[in-house]
């Protein structure tokens, strides 16, 4: 069994993200790794703001495959994905906030670039608002495992870092524990509605 006070811990987030509308009618997953083969994923149309331990699924990282037979997230590839291209990451949230789920389709280029904000220290490693942080942007795909070897032939030259986007769909972000998972989403959200808010106001 993986470590159940991360697990808790997880739920407890879950609730959190629910009560924000983060993950509105019953979008969004969010997983725990237990160890180098295998996580915690939740459990698919589950509402995140009342989900329980019982409502996540053990997945196998290599090939997605549910223990219990039971129907795990959609996104379940991208998930096991980031477990495999970054061994530091033991917890992946995804969401569907507006913030980010304007800002995709509203940058163009393959990343939202974000620059001069104070909250960029809330990303593990930055220091200063001077830094430029990338956050890269992918086209959203129904075929999930199409979207995963899109991510990992980028990653390949682009190592990731913090978390994705998806366009017009919403974030991805991970972190080494549940703690610093939860921090990256509530930065990077801080981040979102300051860019947005910052391009309507300079807005000609």
């Amino acid at each position: 069994m993986t470590d159940n006070l991360q697990l808790q811990q997880l739920v407890a987030t879950c609730h959190w993200i629910g009560a924000k509308g983060w993950a509105p009618a019953t979008g969004g997953n969010m997983s725990i790794r237990q160890d180098a083969d295998w996580c915690w994923l939740s459990e698919s149309g589950k509402d995140k703001g009342s989900l329980t331990t019982a409502d996540f699924l053990q997945i196998s990282i290599a090939d997605n495959h549910a223990l219990s037979g039971r129907k795990p997230s959609a996104e379940t590839g991208l998930h096991t994905l980031i477990y495999r291209l970054c061994p530091d990451a033991n917890a992946v949230l995804h969401v569907h906030t507006v913030n980010a789920t304007v800002l995709s389709r509203v940058e163009k280029s393959p990343a939202l670039l974000l620059n001069g904000f104070e909250m960029q220290k809330s990303l593990s490693g930055q220091t200063t608002h001077l830094d430029t942080v990338p956050v890269a942007i992918f086209d959203n795909d129904q075929d999930i495992d199409a979207l995963a070897a899109r991510i990992a032939d980028h990653a390949q030259t682009h190592p990731l870092r913090y978390g994705f986007l998806l366009r017009g769909h919403g974030l991805t972000c991970w972190g080494r524990d549940v703690s610093e998972a939860r921090r990256h989403l509530e930065g990077l959200e801080f981040l979102f509605e300051c860019e947005m808010q910052r391009r309507l106001l300079e807005k000609p």
